[in-house]
C-alpha cells in the first residue's frame, strides 16, 4: 500500500507537463470556402449569421449544426445553451494558434490532442457526394495539420477519414502518415458503413503497421443520427430533461457501447493484435462492467456461436491491450481503474467544448485524481498520451528536457 507522501493530493506536486488527451478546435468560418475547388463551395460548409447565433450549413443547407455548446470556455454555467455563441463571442484559442497556446498556458497544460468540431459527427455531414466529402475532408486535415505547426509539438493534430470507401479511407490514411498527423479519427468502419467489414483489412493492416492510434469520438459512428428533420433538429436543441438525460447517457459510455462491442466482438484483433483503439470522451466508469459482462457471455455462448473460432482470448484481454481510453470528470473511473490497463487511460479537458473546466482545470485534476498514488496519476496526465502518440517534444519534467 502506498503511503501517504506517495498520494496526489495537489496540483503543486506535480513536477511534469500534462498532457491534455482530447481538446478540440472551432473550425474556422472561411476554412471550407477558401479550400475547396470553386464548384462546390455552394455546397461546402458555410457559417451563416442568423438572430439565434452562428449557424453551420452543410450540403447547401441540407443539414445544419449551431455554434453553441463547442464553444464555452471561460462562461458561467449559466450561459450555457446549444444555440446563440458567435465566432466574435468565442475565445479566440478555438480557431487561432497563439491564442490557443495562452489559453493552455493559463490553465497549466503543456500539450493537446485535437479533434474538430464542425466535423464532430464524422465526415458524412459534408455530403454523400464522393469528390465534395473528400475535398473536404483534406481541407480539414489540411488546415488542422497547419493549425498545430509551428507550437513545438505542443498540438498535436488528428487527421479525419472520408466514409467514401476502403480505397478513399486507405489513401487518407497514408496521405494523414505523411504529412505527420499523429492518428485519425473513424466516424464509420474504413469501408465506408457501419458494419465491420472483410475489406477494411487493408485499412487496419497498414494502421497496426505504423503503430498508428485510430480513434472514435463521441458523436460519430451513431447508427441513427439525431435530428434528420429542421423540426427533429430543433427538438434535439431544446431545453429539457430529455437533453440532460441524453448528455449523461453520452458522457456515461452510452453512445460508445455499441460502437466498443462491434469492435471488440468484429474478429479485427485475432488478426492485428498491435491495431490501437482510442474511445474518446465518453469517460471509463463504464469499462469494467462491459468487460465483465463480455467476459461472461462469451464463456457461454462461444461454443454454439463459433465465436471461439473467431477469438482465442477473452474480451476483456483484447481490451486491455488493443483499446485505450480518455476521461474527465470521472471519480468512479478512477475508483474502478485496477479492473482496466492504466496504462491506457487518459485525462483530457474538452476545450473549449461544454465538459470543460478551462482556467481551472487544476480544481478538477485535483477533485478526479484526490488519493490515488502519484505515479498513476503522472501516468494518466503525460506518460500514457505520450507513448501513444510518440510524443517526444513532450520535456520529461517542467524543468528538463525531453
Amino acid at each position: 500500500m502506498a503511503n501517504a507522501t506517495d498520494l496526489f493530493h495537489d496540483v503543486s506536486s506535480i513536477d511534469y507537463p500534462i498532457v491534455d488527451a482530447d481538446a478540440h478546435v472551432n473550425e474556422p468560418p472561411d476554412l471550407w470556402q477558401d479550400a475547396v475547388p470553386a464548384k462546390w463551395k455552394e455546397r461546402a460548409p458555410k457559417l451563416v449569421h442568423t438572430e439565434k447565433g452562428d449557424l453551420w450549413h452543410f450540403d447547401g443547407g441540407q443539414h445544419t449544426w449551431p455554434v453553441g455548446l463547442t464553444a464555452t470556455a471561460g462562461q458561467s454555467y449559466f450561459q450555457f445553451a446549444p444555440m446563440g455563441q458567435t465566432y466574435e463571442t468565442m475565445r479566440p484559442g478555438s480557431f487561432d494558434t497563439q491564442a490557443r497556446l495562452a489559453d493552455m498556458d493559463a490553465d497549466g497544460i503543456y500539450a493537446q490532442v485535437l479533434y474538430p468540431s464542425v466535423t464532430l459527427t464524422g465526415a458524412r455531414i459534408y455530403s454523400d457526394e464522393r469528390e465534395l466529402q473528400l475535398a473536404c475532408v483534406r481541407a480539414y486535415n489540411d488546415w488542422i495539420r497547419a493549425f498545430c505547426k509551428g507550437s513545438g509539438g505542443r498540438l498535436v493534430s488528428q487527421a479525419i477519414v472520408p466514409t467514401t470507401g476502403i480505397e478513399d479511407a486507405l489513401a487518407e490514411l497514408e496521405g494523414a502518415m505523411k504529412d505527420g498527423h499523429r492518428g485519425a479519427v473513424l466516424s464509420s468502419f474504413p469501408n465506408g458503413s457501419l458494419v465491420p467489414m472483410a475489406e477494411d483489412e487493408p485499412f487496419w493492416s497498414r494502421a497496426q503497421e505504423a503503430r498508428f492510434p485510430i480513434a472514435v469520438h463521441i458523436g460519430s459512428f451513431l447508427k441513427r443520427q439525431p435530428g434528420g428533420t429542421p423540426k427533429a433538429r430543433e427538438k434535439v436543441w431544446s431545453p429539457s430533461l430529455a437533453f440532460v438525460a441524453r448528455a449523461a447517457w453520452t458522457k456515461a459510455g452510452g453512445q460508445t457501447l455499441d460502437v466498443a462491442c462491434d469492435l471488440l466482438f468484429s474478429g479485427i484483433f485475432q488478426r492485428f493484435p498491435d491495431l490501437r483503439i482510442v474511445l474518446v470522451e465518453a469517460n471509463i466508469g463504464w469499462i469494467p462492467t462491459l468487460l465483465e459482462q463480455s467476459d461472461d457471455m462469451f464463456r457461454r455462448y462461444r461454443w454454439w456461436t463459433g465465436a471461439h473460432k473467431e477469438m482465442s482470448q477473452l474480451p476483456s484481454q483484447i481490451f486491455h491491450r488493443n483499446f485505450y481510453a480518455t476521461f474527465m470528470v470521472d471519480r468512479s473511473g478512477i475508483e474502478l481503474r485496477h479492473r482496466m490497463n492504466g496504462e491506457h487511460l487518459m485525462w483530457s479537458t474538452d476545450y473549449p467544448h461544454s465538459g470543460t473546466d478551462w482556467p481551472n482545470s487544476s480544481v478538477t485534476i485535483e477533485r478526479v485524481f484526490h488519493g490515488v498514488p502519484r505515479s498513476e496519476v503522472r501516468r494518466m496526465l503525460r506518460d500514457n498520451c505520450v507513448a501513444l502518440y510518440g510524443l517526444t517534444d513532450v520535456p520529461a519534467s517542467l524543468t528538463a528536457g525531453p
